[in-house]
């Protein structure tokens, strides 16, 4: 590698945020994000107004992210994107803009699976952050994902338990739907737990075999459990909702830890790492942080700004693969359920 400045821009688009980010040789520059409010409203994102959205918003975030870098578009090396997986109308914006881009400015074009930048935004160099050793366990935790994955080197990932219905984000948004919180409900109902007590209230964890997931028995029973407890008391809520939260918390992590307990086990690898937008929640980040006093855990847990959905994870795979040569064609499909 020679030791001139390589300059990659990440674009990400799979969900609802517009970001855009510039890494020079692994250091992130700028890391843009506009988020789109608009879904509040309707307690969930709505795909047709999300890709709209980015419609508008990646001409003035990808120029406020070279503007925040001090570099011009001249500058770049390459140009990294989310190809997938996440909603098809919002990856075919940030896809198409790539393509275009690189294609002006006659340089590289590298497609990004954004269940692998997660796990790599750890490789972002930061000061005093400590990256993790290969092999490692990666707990990847969002709104559309929950998986355990085996990371054997940057390019080489196994996927060795993942959920069978719904993700862990969405069982905290569906949670704090019952409870009448608003969305997205993870960052109140993470709040809100570290008022209450977490066993005020027991849940069943969902039995499972291995090291997959289920969180669509566990929201039932939540459901359940507050019609129940309304109907003999219709200010329940309102009087336990901190111990509420605390409990579904303490049910939820419960059940990730169990897994990641059991992942290490039969792996025999110590080395765990988190990622996604879950990964932000307190109560995890102190678990898991207490794993390496119980079972001998080295833990990785990421900045806040590399936990949801950012661009700057989308550069540090783009500058890996452009170190190893690895480039997109032209003809480079977004696709929606693309897989580790």
């Amino acid at each position: 590698m020679s030791s001139e400045n390589i300059y990659i821009l990440g674009i990400e688009s799979s969900c609802d945020d517009t970001a855009a980010a510039v890494l020079c040789n692994g250091k992130q520059l700028s890391n843009v994000v506009a988020n789109q409010t608009i879904h509040t409203d309707y307690g969930g994102v709505v795909p047709e107004l999300a890709s709209r959205a980015h419609q508008q918003n990646i001409v003035p975030v990808v120029h406020q992210a070279l503007v925040k870098a001090g570099i011009d578009k001249s500058q770049l090396n390459a140009v990294s994107f989310t190809r997938g997986p996440g909603l098809m109308g919002s990856l075919l914006v940030g896809t198409s803009f790539a393509k275009s881009l690189a294609y002006g400015l006659d340089i590289p074009l590298i497609d990004v699976n954004h269940m692998q930048a997660h796990i790599l935004a750890h490789f972002i160099e930061e000061k005093d952050y400590k990256k993790p050793e290969f092999p490692f366990l990666a707990m990847t935790i969002s709104g559309g994902h929950t998986q355990i994955v085996k990371v054997n080197s940057y390019f080489d990932m196994n996927v060795i338990g993942e959920t069978i219905d719904d993700a862990v984000g969405e069982a905290f948004d569906k949670s704090g739907k019952i409870l009448g919180l608003g969305y997205p409900a993870g960052p109140e109902i993470d709040k809100r737990a570290k008022l209450g007590n977490p066993k005020a209230f027991k849940f069943t964890k969902p039995k499972v075999e291995g090291l997959n997931f289920s969180f669509s028995g566990l929201k039932t029973a939540i459901l359940y459990f507050i019609q129940r407890e309304t109907k003999a008391n219709p200010n329940f809520v309102k009087e336990n909702l901190n111990d509420i939260c605390a409990s579904i918390q303490y049910t939820i992590i419960g059940i990730l830890m169990d897994k990641l307990k059991l992942a290490s086990k039969d792996t025999g690898i110590k080395h765990i790492a988190i990622g996604g937008g879950v990964s932000a929640n307190s109560g995890i980040r102190e678990a898991l942080k207490s794993g390496e006093q119980k079972f001998g855990w080295t833990t990785y847990i990421p900045k806040f700004e590399y936990t949801t959905d950012n661009a700057a994870m989308i550069a540090i795979v783009g500058y890996l693969k452009y170190l190893e040569n690895d480039f997109a064609m032209h003809d480079v499909m977004a696709s929606a359920r693309l897989k580790i």
